[in-house]
């Protein structure tokens, strides 16, 4: 990411290359392109009838654990850390020297955009019980006495995702193309522009605001859906399969597109390494800054279009016409996108997330160091170039399978029995479109 340039952070998120794969880079991809057929040919013989059944899954917990995470203390303990965390890391953003030194890009774009990730998907959608935000904005209206669920306006019908769907787009942006996107001034107005926007969002529309339409709290909900620990339909506490929490995933506005910008932004991430874009950027005559935002929203668009295509071309062929496609086959595209954020952040998280806390330890840029971590040197253990090589493998292809698990599951439920397997053709065929070019460009420098 373009924070490199000036705090260090490394510039490539993953250091495995086509030479460090245990097999060569011709057979990893044909072996990826294999694993989804054979997949898909399995599940069309052996799971002929719907096996997720989502809102209604799960063991429930044991009384006195749901109890103690679901109380008012839990919730107002995380609501705390949530603000005290957020006020500690303030200080450097506020009052910390502009240089490379200051910890807030490690805050911003390592532990808050890819720390968020493994935590969701571990304890489920924690940004919410964690955003400063949503505490602020039911803090201020309960000293109002006013009820926080409530708004001055209701939320449009149509809304949905979309305002999530913006916001993911537009953060990404801030990560991979703005300029000098790692300076205090450029994170100071990003962050006044992310709080201005929410909190008015919040205190126009309730506190539904937050539940689709803020960007992280999306960003960790979405991937919260994989974790064991989820809500049944019925409100209680259970244990269950990551699946089956991605099954209960509502269809709903603009998912489609969140999903499509999870996907497409990380795709770009990985092409923006390769030299050929790079050797194109900079002899554009274009400003680098309008070529790579064109990039990034070309390639949101054919992931997009290419994925909006497939899944009505399925409708079609499934006998339910196209219409609402896109929607009921999103929750699919979920694990496919935490396969690239973890082969594209692995590196990243491992390394940065470690020098993110020694900067935390002198937030003011003075020499001190309230952590006691000021003298620690990163392990870097995890970031073998043999090993990343194989965990962005593992993790892209992984992520697919799964992704080819769920849209069967939902296609046998939606389709008649003897066009399910025939309707996910078009799917297959964007999976494996999917597998190829994303191996393709995470390993094309």
């Amino acid at each position: 990411m373009r924070a490199a340039d000036t705090t260090g952070v490394v510039v490539a998120h993953g250091v495995g290359s086509r030479q460090d794969l245990p097999l060569p880079f011709g057979l990893a991809v044909a072996g990826a392109a294999i694993a989804l057929v054979v997949s898909f040919v399995a599940l069309g013989l052996l799971w002929r009838e719907p096996r997720l059944n989502g809102p209604q899954a799960g063991r429930p917990l044991p009384p006195s654990v749901a109890a103690v995470l679901d109380s008012r203390t839990t919730r107002a303990v995380l609501a705390a850390l949530g603000v005290v965390v957020t006020a500690y890391a303030g200080i450097a953003l506020v009052l910390g020297q502009d240089d490379a030194d200051n910890p807030t890009p490690f805050v911003i774009y390592v532990l808050l955009w890819v720390g968020l990730v493994p935590l969701s998907v571990l304890f489920g959608p924690v940004w919410r019980r964690l955003n400063p935000l949503r505490t602020l904005h039911a803090v201020v209206l309960r000293l109002a006495g006013l009820d926080p669920r409530e708004g001055a306006l209701p939320l449009p019908p149509g809304l949905g995702y979309w305002p999530a769907a913006l916001g993911l787009l537009a953060f990404t942006w801030l990560e991979l193309v703005a300029p000098d996107n790692a300076t205090l001034p450029v994170l100071r107005l990003a962050v006044l522009i992310h709080v201005t926007v929410q909190l008015v969002g919040g205190f126009l529309m309730g506190s539904h605001w937050f539940d689709r339409c803020a960007p992280f709290e999306v960003w960790s909900a979405l991937f919260g859906r994989l974790s064991a620990l989820g809500r049944r339909a019925d409100g209680r506490l259970v244990i269950r399969s990551p699946l089956a929490g991605l099954d209960a995933l509502p269809a709903a506005p603009g998912l489609a597109a969140t999903v499509a910008v999870m996907l497409g932004t990380t795709a770009y991430d990985g092409a923006s390494n390769a030299p050929a874009w790079f050797t194109f950027v900079q002899s554009s005559p274009l400003p680098q800054t309008l070529v790579e935002t064109a990039g990034v929203v070309a390639v949101v668009l054919v992931v997009g279009l290419l994925y909006a295509a497939c899944t009505r071309w399925a409708g079609r062929v499934g006998g339910l016409g196209g219409r609402g496609m896109p929607a009921a086959f999103a929750h699919s595209l979920v694990p496919i996108a935490l396969g690239y954020v973890v082969a594209h952040y692995w590196s990243l998280l491992v390394l940065e997330g470690q020098n993110a806390f020694v900067h935390l330890s002198d937030p003011l840029g003075n020499g001190s160091d309230w952590l006691g971590l000021a003298d620690h040197r990163p392990s870097t253990a995890l970031l073998q170039p043999g090993l990343v090589a194989t965990v962005q493998v593992v993790s892209v292809v992984t992520g697919h399978v799964l992704g080819v698990v769920l849209a069967h599951d939902r296609a046998v439920r939606l389709f008649p029995h003897r066009r399910a397997v025939l309707g996910q053709l078009p799917l297959l065929l964007m999976m494996v479109t999917y597998t190829v070019g994303g191996l393709t460009l995470l390993f094309s420098a």
